[in-house]
């Protein structure tokens, strides 16, 4: 659902308005939960740099790190309601966390309120380039005869990769060892060097490592191939029933007043719609979505109803 519900979105994306609104009452600040130079950073900024001509105002970015980006949404909860202030957020923080800690320090439908989409991105499952794996048809045959070493890796414990892998593994029936890593950092170099047999990461994590000749991937999970990868199939292509997207999205608090929530979610559809903006984040290996805030609270309760259930049903609880 949430795969249809975010192609429309992608497809029929808002045309940016020729007219623009008052300037906002002060500085506009996005809070990214991790630190700069990482994807979600990236995007914040592209925004940023374009957002600040629609809403007349000096727009900043602030990395807010900690505790997987969950210190981030903790103080966007409590943020003053006069304060022009944004968090971009993901699945991680917006539906993992509430449901695999017993107190994540927020909560996600009541304390905060869907502004704009403005990316997607895929998974995949990768090899070490000198891996015998050639395909997944043959990691599926070696794992039939060898289904004690479905060891997957994962940037982290609790990431939507680790949940993505017990997917896989219940759509091949083999039960998945997921050995969560401090990042994709020491994922990948582990993968490289044959340490680790196979890892699912976000695609675009992997994708500069499968074309630099240093791990080679298997399988995406879209609906369609990438047009970077022409060569390597979907999984439903391969014959395993499974599709799933991530996420990027702006989120106001609670205590914003709805106005200015709606007519900040125009603006960034509007700054997303653009073809040099969607340029610009297609070459970060992501796919640009333009949203406003009706139509993202719509995309994020369609993920919910697709990912809760998987989270749920692993039993998966984390340490505070």
């Amino acid at each position: 659902m949430f795969k249809r519900v975010l192609a429309a979105l992608a497809t029929c994306a808002l045309a940016a308005s020729a007219w623009a609104a008052a300037p906002l009452d002060g500085p506009l600040t996005i809070v990214v939960g991790y630190p700069p130079g990482g994807s979600s950073d990236h995007i914040a900024r592209l925004v940023a740099e374009r957002l600040k001509a629609r809403v007349g105002v000096s727009v900043i970015v602030e990395n807010k790190t900690g505790a997987g980006g969950r210190i981030s949404a903790q103080g966007l909860r409590n943020a003053d309601a006069q304060r022009n202030v944004l968090l971009l957020g993901n699945p991680a923080v917006m539906v993992v966390a509430p449901l695999v800690y017993a107190d994540p320090g927020y909560d996600a439908q009541r304390d905060f309120k869907p502004v704009s989409l403005v990316s997607s991105y895929k998974f995949a499952v990768a090899v070490s380039a000198d891996s015998p794996r050639q395909d997944i048809q043959a990691l599926r045959a070696w794992l039939k005869q060898n289904p004690d070493r479905f060891t997957v890796g994962v940037p982290a414990t609790g990431s939507l990769p680790h949940f993505f892998a017990l997917m896989l593994g219940s759509e091949i029936g083999q039960q998945a060892e997921v050995v969560g890593y401090r990042g994709s950092g020491p994922l990948i170099s582990e993968l490289i060097g044959g340490i680790l047999p196979q890892a699912i990461d976000t695609l675009d994590t992997l994708l500069p490592q499968h074309q630099g000749g240093r791990v080679r991937i298997l399988a995406t999970s879209g609906t369609q191939r990438e047009a970077s990868l022409p060569d390597v199939p979907t999984f439903r292509e391969a014959g395993i029933d499974l599709a799933a997207d991530g996420w990027n999205a702006f989120f106001a608090p609670a205590a914003m007043p709805q106005d200015k929530a709606e007519r900040l979610g125009r603006d960034i559809a509007a700054v997303m719609s653009d073809p040099a903006m969607q340029q610009a984040v297609r070459a970060a290996n992501l796919e640009p979505v333009s949203a406003d805030a009706a139509q993202t609270a719509q995309a994020l309760a369609a993920y919910r109803r697709q990912w809760e259930p998987v989270v749920r049903q692993s039993g998966f609880k984390a340490a505070q």
